[in-house]
């Protein structure tokens, strides 16, 4: 047994009257209550499951095994009459299990009054004398149940007075709670409420007391913390406005510019477009010349070289002409001889008829007529040798000039094969030009385009930006609202940044206003 137990339970064990005397005879029946404690929790548990209120506490039977366990530990430190800091610690932690888990007072008091009913029938039992034939008497069992009873009596009328007894303080708790809680409730609104109206007045330097009752310390430093962080956005919009509004008109001045300037370089880009145009259609048609010229040279090259060919063929025919008046030359030769013999053979035909008198005169006429015509073909003969000589001199000359002819041919052909190469690579230069200018032409009328849009995106930004200017304008007239608290060292550094007072934030909207041309209204 415990040589000192706390003072409380001290306080307790003499109110219960259970002196070490008690505490002995406890002690003294520990046997009987071990043996016949698990048969009783058993009895218990039976009833557990058998009761949906009880049933739900356990999620197996692994967990009532677990809690059977600790029951049966600390029953072994009550029969053992154990009641020192450890007991006191252990009877507490059950009493705190119980309240986390919400089982109430009434089942634990009832599972206590079914353990009793076997730990006293086991105790009585145990003293009743036994009888002649090894049987206990009657009244043994009869006074157990009435033991029993007795004790499940008193159990239940414990159990209803601590459940009265609890319901009564838990109901005069809450209408303590609840009339404390609606004066701390009254006067927490109140505050905010005064809070609220200065904040919707624009007071942004109001915070709630310090003497705000603890269940309320976190809204009291929720409001000050949102009315700090308020205050602090606030001034940072209020210089940021400005800022805004002064980028703005910066934003919008350089927007004219690029518009100004989008404009300039949109015409001119027109201009350069124009001229593209211009100096594509000449280079098409130089392309076109090109090739008609290069058409034209190979047409003439065609001709030289049948001029070549017909020079050719010229010289062929003076050669023969040549052979020709050659093969005359010999035959005239032939007729000068004929003639020659011939007019031999008038003479002897002359003198014979000379000699044949009378006779031989009309044979004489026709000698004389012979040898004059044998002279007349000799002088032909000799005119036209003279004239074949003469010709066959011309006729070699013309076969040099026609030689000639065809070598200048040749070399006109050669000049004139590379004039045709030289048109066609400056034909096949301007149809290249004429397709590259073609497309950066095309480029330059889609750069037209989009700069004609940028243009217009250019119009849409200066009028943004003017939005843009007006909006902040109409911020600073929303934030000139607001009465900013003077900043001091201990501000945040957002709102050390920001403007010191309502006032000077209303003279700062004058002045952009001024600037910005805006409607006051």
């Amino acid at each position: 047994m415990a040589s000192t137990p706390p003072e409380a339970l001290s306080k307790r064990l003499q109110f219960l009257d259970l002196d070490p005397s008690a505490q002995q005879d406890l002690a003294q029946a520990k046997a009987v209550i071990m043996a016949r404690l698990p048969a009783a929790l058993a009895r218990f548990y039976d009833q557990v499951r058998a009761h949906p209120e009880t049933a739900r506490f356990f999620r197996d039977e692994q967990q009532i095994d677990s809690a059977r366990a600790r029951q049966m530990a600390h029953w072994e430190r009550i029969s053992s009459a154990c009641f020192d800091e450890s007991y006191v610690e252990a009877a507490t932690r059950v009493g705190e299990v119980h309240a986390r888990i919400g089982l109430e007072p009434r089942w634990h008091i009832g599972g206590y009054a079914l353990v009793l009913e076997q730990l006293i029938a086991a105790v009585v039992a145990a003293h009743a004398p036994m009888g002649r034939l090894g049987q206990r008497p009657t009244w043994a069992g009869t006074l157990a149940r009435r033991l029993s009873a007795l004790v499940k009596a008193t159990l239940l009328d414990i159990d209803y007075g601590i459940s009265a007894y609890f319901e009564a303080a838990e109901r005069a708790r809450r209408e303590t709670e609840t009339e404390l809680l609606d004066r701390e409730r009254a006067a927490v609104m109140a505050s905010v409420g005064r809070g609220m109206k200065a904040l919707a007045a624009g007071d942004l330097g109001y915070r709630l007391d310090a003497d705000t009752p603890p269940e309320y310390r976190e809204l009291r430093d929720d409001f000050n913390s949102a009315a700090e962080t308020l205050e602090a956005t606030i001034r940072a919009i209020a210089a940021s406005a400005g800022q805004v509004g002064g980028r703005a008109e910066e934003i919008a001045g350089a927007a004219g510019e690029l518009s100004r300037r989008t404009e300039q370089q949109a015409a001119g880009l027109e201009e350069t477009a124009a001229a593209l145009d211009q100096i594509t259609a000449t280079i098409q048609a130089t392309a076109d010349g090109a090739e008609r010229a290069s058409s034209a040279a190979a047409r003439v090259r065609q001709e030289a070289e049948r001029s070549g060919q017909v020079a050719e063929a010229a010289v062929t025919a003076m050669e023969r002409i040549e052979q020709s008046s050659t093969t005359i030359g010999r035959i005239i030769h032939v007729i000068d001889e004929i003639a020659f013999q011939t007019n031999l053979l008038a003479l002897n035909a002359g003198v014979e008829a000379a000699r044949a008198g009378e006779a031989g005169k009309g044979f004489a006429v026709v000698a004389s007529e012979v040898r004059a015509l044998a002279q007349r073909s000799a002088d032909a003969a000799k005119e036209i040798a003279a004239l074949i000589a003469t010709s066959s001199g011309q006729v070699t000359e013309g076969v040099g000039l026609v030689g000639e002819s065809g070598r200048l041919l040749e070399a006109i052909i050669g000049q004139i094969g590379e004039i045709d190469g030289v048109v066609g690579s400056i034909a096949a230069a301007a149809r290249e030009q004429a397709t590259g200018l073609a497309q950066v032409n095309s480029a330059v009328n889609q750069m037209d385009q989009v700069v004609q849009q940028n243009a217009a995106m250019v119009q849409q930004a200066v009028a943004a930006s003017d939005g843009l200017r007006r909006e902040s304008g109409e911020m600073l007239r929303a934030v000139a609202r607001f009465d900013l608290p003077p900043t001091d060292a201990s501000a945040p550094p957002e709102a050390a940044r920001a403007e010191p007072t309502g006032a000077s934030l209303s003279a700062k909207l004058a002045a952009y206003r001024s600037n910005l041309a805006l409607d006051p209204g």
